[in-house]
């Protein structure tokens, strides 16, 4: 049966190819740290569940101190000239995105179809997908075009060289997001949210949920790390148990309000800082500045949409 473990071993083989083709590249001014960032993130998806708690915290130490001080860079990948690739986009036109649909295809086919199946882990099912997709869109892209045997993963280095440490940025802090709520934060917050919101005021109750939702995830960059906490602190012993509100709607909308966070803050650097440096933005925070004006609108809407149908 496929699972995680599987999607786990396909992706630290993919890091420790990105880390040997950093070593191998000499013009590389970064290479020794490029190198032992991804052969660290390899080893984690790789062997992370044999080495226990306080080897994989070392592990988690060593990149960030990699990261921290500047260790790594972008390489010189192997790669096609602007020329060659204007010829190619000539020759086969739009055909050339075939290859990328053949992913959320994969992962929609899978998801519908899979389940049950006995072949994947029920519960894993879309990630396990998604992952076949992209394993097909490669062996597509392979066999029709027929690139370098390492073009696919040369590419792939200049691009997650590109991103660098921001590339693992969710992990980490969806991780920090189950610290948190592990140490207690969510109850230290109910607390303090107990002596906010007045007795028996289901709406003032709503808003500092979806702002609170909305203001953690601005701080931790990811909507996921704000969920433990503020569902601790609000959602479940205020909303669900005390006011009796759906807890499908006040989870899954909750998601949305924190989402618009992550519009909101350059700690989501996946998102809005790594697309204005790849697009050479002199404005780092460009990205961030433009997407305000739809993000406190939007993060309003959600709020209404859980007072309204929440409780009815």
């Amino acid at each position: 049966m496929i699972g995680l473990p599987e999607l786990y071993a396909v992706a630290g083989l993919l890091f420790a190819v990105f880390a040997w083709l950093s070593l191998r590249d000499r013009r590389h001014a970064q290479r020794w740290g490029n190198a032992a960032f991804w052969g660290l993130l390899a080893l984690s998806f790789l062997a992370g569940h044999h080495l226990g708690d306080m080897i994989n915290g070392l592990v988690v130490l060593l990149l960030v101190a990699l990261a921290g001080t500047g260790r790594l860079g972008t390489g010189a990948a192997a790669s096609t000239g602007a020329e060659a690739r204007q010829a190619s986009a000539d020759r086969h036109g739009n055909w050339l995105l075939l290859p990328a649909l053949v992913i959320p295809a994969t992962a929609v086919l899978g998801t519908l179809f899979l389940e049950d199946s006995g072949l994947v882990d029920d519960k894993q099912v879309t990630l396990v997908s998604l992952g076949i997709g992209v394993l097909l869109a490669l062996a597509v892209a392979q066999l029709w075009l027929r690139p370098p045997p390492l073009a696919a993963f040369e590419e792939g280095r200049r691009l997650i060289d590109s991103v660098g440490w921001a590339a693992i940025l969710p992990q980490m802090l969806a991780s920090l997001g189950a610290v948190f709520a592990l140490a207690g934060v969510g109850e230290a917050v109910g607390d303090i949210a107990a002596d906010i919101i007045p007795e028996g005021n289901r709406l003032a109750a709503v808003a500092l949920f979806g702002f609170g939702m909305a203001g953690f995830t601005m701080v931790m960059g990811n909507a996921f790390a704000a969920f433990p906490v503020m569902t601790a602190a609000i959602a479940v012993p205020v909303l669900i148990r005390h006011f009796g509100g759906d807890a499908a709607i006040i989870g899954a909308v909750g998601m949305l309000a924190g989402f618009c966070g992550t519009l909101m803050t350059p700690m989501a650097a996946n998102f809005n800082i790594v697309p204005a440096v790849l697009l050479g933005l002199r404005d780092r925070n460009a990205v961030v500045k433009a997407q305000v004006a739809t993000a406190l609108p939007l993060l309003i809407v959600n709020i209404g949409i859980i007072y309204i149908f929440s409780f009815s």
